[in-house]
């Protein structure tokens, strides 16, 4: 809704600022503090029609000239204002409350009808200072070199400069209200009651490589949706929509948990529903348990289809089974979770899971407000040769128009062209329709919110805010849980609850830690295990980890370089351990405030096993090449095969040729043996480490 300046409003009226407010505040009851304050349009235009009137009523009685405003105007402002206004005035009040004191000043000046109210930020150069005053440079300049301030045409000066030479052209200069309270406005207006209507849920389809993601949506896709197109339908962006019952189902075609929680790492919670594929002849998978924890972080319901029905090794009852080991019990075994039997091959069941979605999208009650701004998230984007920066968007409430202004991230632009999922243009999409968009000024990152906004001019600049303000947080870098700390997060609140990513050499020893773990958990902090599985670290388990604020603990597995560079970015803590015992009682340790770090691992370097020589008398030399960092002779080393260390020791012995060597650098090739191991294969990993005191920090 647009709003008028108080100064502005006085202007039409024709009345000094500070008789307008005095009038605001003590006869029409509207809070305003001072000329800069704001009034709701719909204000301002009954406080117009009623002053005209009171116009009429003085052209009457001119002897009541200075009287208040007679009752029945009053009463009938009054009502019009509780009818349309109530809530808005409300909202101005608090917003005013946090105004600045330098009203104060203002307000002695404001005894002028016409007055001349210049905003500006901090800076303002000489030559748009001059434009606004209505004066020329020169005149401008002249002032400046009275007051002792030496600057040229396209020289910007502060704000206290630019006030005093106001002064002197008798204006006032105030500073240019920051955009936080809109941004607040942004994310925390709460739609009315009444204006909340059903809306169609957002479905994202997750489980394992191989087990009929894609053909199931492929399924549903030709099906379900109208096929207009010869050969079915061409996929323009990564979702789309389907009809079933004359109610409308938006899928979100995204690669799985990885993009999943890309997004909910971001803040940005789109999927109201997950559709769990499970193969009925393979049952749950490594992936599949994966997508499993990822849902119930992110505390998402689920819907299962147990695909490949039409497979003559089908058997749901044992997917059902494995499902009641991750807390997952069916309905008809007297559970709380749907699970459809569906065949992408031969179609059938596709058309039960759709209506148990729709169910289960039924008693979540889903509802927008499609009369508002529109607001919601990126799914993808990408920059197009011929078109510029294309997003692809999921209007969350409200709806967007081809013009609209919009605020995505730290991008802003306005809506050029908008298409739909079958590449057709359109001019508004509303609440849970995916679009593409054109013109936006750079490529926003999946997962980034988006708002629309009055104008492009108010979309920069809250961009440029926003990167400034991304600018400082990254320089202060968000500090995120790790074992050193936990005892003083714990103390000061900051930590309810640890969450806990495990990964381990076996399934046995996940099990093992994550019972123990459990029972660590106090009044204070609850310990949570919100994943474990089989193999070495992955970005994946960093990015849960990120998006959950959760610490990696590693049992005979080591990360992979991807995983490690996204953890140090992320600043996830990974804490790998060959003891289990070690683990629990470092944890138990940090919870109690007792873990006093002495020793820190530091990874020297990594070399690939590229060939092996038995010599006898010697053992297994392996002929190695360096691929990061470096090797240093009698320095600590693991064997790692598969992500899965498989022994650790010392060198036994480093060469260059037939030359011993002190270290061997990134990019040479070198001759190695371990002590007491022998069983080196092409393909290992050779990871040199050294074992560095912490300096303790000083209290």
């Amino acid at each position: 809704m647009s709003k008028i300046r108080v100064y502005e409003l006085s202007k039409e009226l024709g009345i000094s600022s500070k008789e307008l407010i005095t009038i605001l505040q003590e006869e029409f009851g509207v809070e305003v503090k001072n000329h800069m304050s704001v009034v709701e349009e719909e204000d301002a235009e009954l406080i117009k029609e009623l002053f005209a009137e009171k116009e009429k009523e003085k052209e009457k009685e001119e002897q009541n000239e200075n009287e208040a405003p007679n009752e029945d105007i009053k009463e009938k402002y009054e009502h019009l204002v509780d009818v349309n206004s109530q809530k808005n005035r409300k909202k101005n009040k608090g917003k005013n409350k946090n105004r600045n004191e330098e009203s104060t000043i203002i307000e002695e000046k404001e005894d002028r009808v016409e007055e001349t109210v210049i905003e500006m930020d901090e800076t303002i150069t000489v030559k748009e200072l001059s434009e606004k005053l209505e004066k020329s440079s020169t005149e401008v300049i002249k002032q400046l070199i009275f007051m002792g301030v030496m600057a040229g045409i396209n020289q910007e000066i502060d704000f206290e400069t630019a006030e005093k030479l106001a002064e002197k052209f008798e204006a006032i200069v105030v500073k240019k209200e920051s955009n936080e309270e809109e941004e607040v406005d942004l994310e925390e207006d709460v739609d009315d009651e009444a204006n909340l209507e059903d809306r169609p849920p957002v479905i994202t389809v997750m489980g394992h490589v191989d087990h009929g993601k894609t053909s199931l949506l492929d399924a549903i896709r030709k099906s379900k949706v109208t096929a207009t197109e010869a050969g079915g339908i061409t996929q323009h962006i990564g979702a789309y929509t389907v009809n079933i019952n004359e109610q409308k189902i938006t899928f979100l075609d995204t690669p799985g948990h990885e993009a999943f929680t890309a997004m909910r790492a971001r803040g940005a919670q789109i999927t109201d529903i997950v559709i769990l594929v499970v193969a009925a002849d393979d049952g749950i998978m490594p992936q599949t348990a994966e997508a499993i924890n990822h849902c119930k972080a992110a505390n998402v319901p689920m819907v299962v289809a147990i695909n490949k029905m039409d497979r003559p090794g089908a058997n749901p009852d044992k997917v059902k089974q494995e499902l009641t080991e991750y807390g997952l019990v069916s309905e008809d075994w007297g559970g709380d979770v749907i699970c459809v039997p569906v065949s992408a091959h031969t179609k059938e069941g596709i058309d039960t899971l759709l209506e148990m979605v729709l169910l289960t999208a039924e008693m979540l009650e889903l509802k927008a407000n499609a009369n508002r701004n529109g607001k919601g998230t990126v799914v993808e984007s990408k920059l197009d040769k011929g078109r510029g920066a294309v997003a692809t968007l999921l209007v969350q409430n409200g709806t967007i128009n081809v013009g609209d202004s919009i605020i995505v991230g730290t991008t802003y632009g306005r809506i050029r062209a908008m298409f739909d999922d079958k590449g057709k243009k359109i001019k508004s999409a509303g609440p849970s329709i995916p679009v593409e968009i054109l013109g936006l000024s750079e490529v926003p990152a999946a997962g980034d919110r988006f708002h629309q906004v009055k104008d492009e001019k108010t979309a920069r600049d809250m961009a440029e805010k926003r990167k400034d303000k991304l600018r400082a947080e990254y320089l202060q870098s968000t500090h995120k849980v790790s074992l050193e700390d936990l005892y003083s997060q714990i103390k000061e609140g900051k930590v309810k609850e640890l969450n806990i990513i495990v990964k381990a050499d076996v399934q046995g020893s996940i099990e093992a830690i994550k019972q123990s773990l459990q029972k660590l958990s106090n009044d204070e902090v609850k310990v949570r295990v919100i994943h474990g599985a089989v193999g070495a670290i992955t970005e994946t388990d960093v990015t849960l980890a990120s998006a959950s604020n959760a610490i990696i603990i590693g049992f005979n597995v080591r990360p992979n370089d991807n995983a490690v560079a996204i953890a140090e970015k992320d600043a996830v803590d990974i804490k790998t351990y060959r003891v289990i015992y070690n683990a629990i009682d470092d944890i138990k340790s940090a919870m109690v405030g007792m873990l006093e770090p002495e020793y820190k691992e530091v990874v020297l370097g990594k070399a690939e096993v590229r060939q092996v020589y038995k010599i006898s008398n010697v053992g297994t030399i392996a002929g190695c090449y360096v691929l990061d960092g470096k090797l240093t002779r009698n320095s600590s080393v693991r064997v790692i095969r598969d992500g899965i260390v498989i022994f650790e020791s010392e060198l036994a012995s480093l060469k260059r040729f037939k030359d011993d060597a002190k270290e061997v650098a990134s990019g040479y090739e070198c001759g190695l043996s371990v002590e007491k191991f022998n069983d080196l294969k092409d393909g290992d990993i050779i990871e040199a480490f050294t074992m560095e005191e912490i300096k303790k920090k000083e209290l």
